[in-house]
């Protein structure tokens, strides 16, 4: 049940978690299949579980398909603006080396420009992610490369999205492996357990049965059950999760990985056009924000 609830999970997960997965969802739908012994098919997820889990999938799938939409809680992805007023040309003094890179193709401008939070000097590039995506995760890799070799002037934030139960249970675990000073040793780990193991580390409404997934993870990877359970239920947690709900909502994110440069520029790697391109692009929006 575990397995095919995980399965489930995932492939409700990919309907929406990023722009460029036009042939992705059949693929893993196939493979679901063959991993359940219940003769359930990707368009009846359902079938394959209990009347309870079957109503926890349907919502986490209508959870999903609201993702390019934006939050669930009613906000819609441009807050109220039309796609065509978020997209602005850039000023002269910020145009970027030999027109390599095109506003409104590679990257949106951000209108009105958002404040960061870095020190003088400082650009902040915020990358903004789900634990279940599966783009998130095969990007998170090239992530850590470039994060290690990156440019000095760059500040590198993760921020998870907020929009439905399953981001902000996850996003939940984000920030409290970050509280306990655990998150670049289990970072990747997150991941690992829900892509290869299964392990989604959320029940579909049961908050409950979440936390005790989620400590178990924990406590597996050297955490005590004392210091998770109090950061878990600490305030700073749960003022990071109310200021990542906000940035999501000022940004309008309608899907993840997405990156916002200096909080004027927001791209991913269908706009940029590839992995190596996603890269540059985010150097040299930075590099010129750097200098102005």
């Amino acid at each position: 049940m575990r397995q095919s609830m995980a399965a489930l999970l995932l492939i409700a997960s990919l309907a929406a978690c990023a722009r460029e997965n036009n042939a992705a969802p059949g693929a893993l739908a196939s493979n679901a299949a063959q991993s359940t012994a219940a003769p359930a098919t990707a368009a009846d997820p359902a079938a394959a579980a209990s009347p309870e889990a079957a109503k926890g999938v349907g919502d986490l799938a209508a959870a999903a398909a609201t993702q390019q939409e934006g939050s669930d809680l009613g906000a819609t992805a441009d807050s109220g603006e039309s796609q065509l007023e978020r997209i602005a040309a850039l000023p002269s003094e910020g145009e970027l080396p030999d027109g390599k890179w095109v506003p409104g193709k590679n990257y949106k401008v951000v209108s009105p420009a958002q404040p960061t939070n870095v020190a003088p000097g400082k650009v902040e590039v915020i990358e903004m992610f789900w634990y279940g995506c599966p783009h998130c995760y095969a990007l998170d890799p090239a992530i850590e490369s470039w994060r290690k070799n990156k440019p000095v002037h760059i500040e590198f934030v993760r921020v998870p999205v907020m929009w439905d139960q399953v981001h902000r249970a996850h996003a939940r675990l984000f920030y409290t492996l970050k509280a306990l000073g655990k998150l670049d040793e289990l970072h990747t780990k997150v991941f690992d357990d829900i892509h290869e193991n299964h392990n989604f580390l959320f029940v579909p409404n049961d908050p409950l049965a979440t936390q005790r997934a989620q400590l178990q993870f924990a406590k597996e990877n050297g955490v005590s059950e004392a210091n998770f359970m109090q950061a878990y239920n600490s305030i700073a947690v749960q003022t990071s999760m109310l200021e990542a709900d906000d940035l999501g909502r000022r940004y309008g994110i309608d899907a993840v990985p997405t990156f916002v440069i200096a909080g004027r520029y927001e791209t991913d790697m269908a706009q940029a056009g590839g992995e190596t391109n996603l890269f540059q692009l985010i150097s040299d929006l930075a590099a010129s924000e750097k200098h102005h």
